[in-house]
């Protein structure tokens, strides 16, 4: 079970740093005023997820079980902040199906493929949910 957590993690790493590459590249960081994600939002969220990361690579070859159930905790808010920025993101998305907007207004989120955004959001509870059946010994 963990290390099938660490392949969806690994995979949901993979598609964050596409998003994350995207949004950045899209000028996120630069235009704050743009971005309906503030940096604070997606650096952390970046951050929390990688120390997990790092910790369950870390129990796996340990086997401590403080640290499954302490990467485990660190998912909670990673995913809080996945979901405040899929329901930002959501309304820009949308706004991308109705309208045209002009180059300079558009919000750098709005560049994120819809299909890397639910495959990473698929991954991170398929994550979520491995991590914790590893965590209870399941």
């Amino acid at each position: 079970m963990g290390i099938a957590a660490l392949v969806t993690w690994l995979i949901t790493a993979i598609g964050g740093f596409y998003l994350l590459y995207t949004w950045i590249s899209n000028g996120g960081p630069r235009k704050p005023s743009a971005s309906k994600f503030r940096p604070a939002l997606i650096f952390s969220h970046f951050a929390l997820a990688a120390i997990g990361l790092v910790l369950w690579i870390i129990y796996l070859i340990a086997d401590s079980d403080v640290l499954a159930w302490v990467a485990f905790i660190l998912l909670v808010p990673v995913a809080l902040l996945g979901f405040a920025m899929l329901r930002r993101w959501l309304p820009t998305y949308r706004a991308r199906a109705t309208a045209e907007v002009a180059t300079a207004d558009v919000p750098p989120e709005r560049h994120f493929p819809v299909a890397v955004v639910g495959g990473h959001g698929l991954f991170a509870v398929v994550t979520v949910v491995l991590v914790l059946l590893a965590a209870l010994e399941v």
